[in-house]
């Protein structure tokens, strides 16, 4: 396995860890949105970061499966994984 293949290997082990958290919490927030009414404003946001992280997580799986058996298409999913951490980065940069 080459060192970039293990770099792939700790982004796609966090990006799924980020969105597997935003998931429950965003389940938790959805359960307790009754009882508590302030959950309600922040359901919008946090489904959007677990979709966000959700797809990233999923660029992240290719990406690391191209590199790890050095497939022909193993560029593409990198210059997607690349663009999507740029995107996400920008969007949550401070304006």
């Amino acid at each position: 396995m080459q060192p970039f293949t293990v770099v792939l290997g700790v982004i796609l082990g966090s990006c799924f860890s980020i969105a597997f958290s935003l998931a429950v919490v965003a389940f938790i927030f959805w359960v307790l949105q009754g009882e508590h009414p302030q959950f309600t404003t922040e359901l919008p946001e946090l489904s959007r970061a677990t979709v966000m992280f959700v797809g990233l997580a999923a660029v992240s799986y290719f990406a690391f499966l191209g590199s790890l058996r050095r497939t022909i298409w193993r560029h593409f999913p990198l210059f997607l994984l690349c663009l999507g951490i740029f995107a996400i980065g920008y969007y949550y940069w401070p304006a």
